[in-house]
């Protein structure tokens, strides 16, 4: 079917917004105490690396209620990269959060509403 445009997960807004929050979270982790590689540091990146990674994956199965666990699976990591952030800033290690916890929460909801959305197909 050349020239027909098929929608994946890298047409989704929170894919994509999900794939910036990654390199935010890179970039911030960089300074981090090196104690910490192993630690917080790791933590960090793999609860973000695991929001869109989730996304792709959800979107490759076969039904839209495995998709749909699939998209719970990354608000789980949303919420541990939350928490993870707030530690880091409580520890010192970061002190400008503020941006970042927003996007969480306009990620969280919109993640939501795409839910709700896919609730709607089933």
């Amino acid at each position: 079917m050349e020239g027909k445009h098929t929608k994946t997960h890298k047409d989704l807004e929170i894919w994509k917004e999900g794939i910036k929050l990654v390199t935010k979270i890179y970039k911030l982790t960089k300074d981090f105490p090196n104690e910490e590689l192993y630690g917080l540091t790791s933590q960090m990146r793999r609860a973000a690396v695991s929001y869109p990674s989730n996304i792709s994956e959800g979107a490759a199965r076969d039904s839209v209620a495995e998709y749909i666990r699939y998209i719970y699976i990354s608000l789980g990591s949303l919420s541990e990269l939350e928490t993870q952030l707030i530690i880091s800033r409580n520890l010192g290690f970061a002190s400008d959060i503020d941006n970042l916890l927003l996007d969480i929460k306009t990620l969280n909801s919109r993640t939501h509403s795409f839910v709700k959305y896919l609730k709607g197909k089933k």
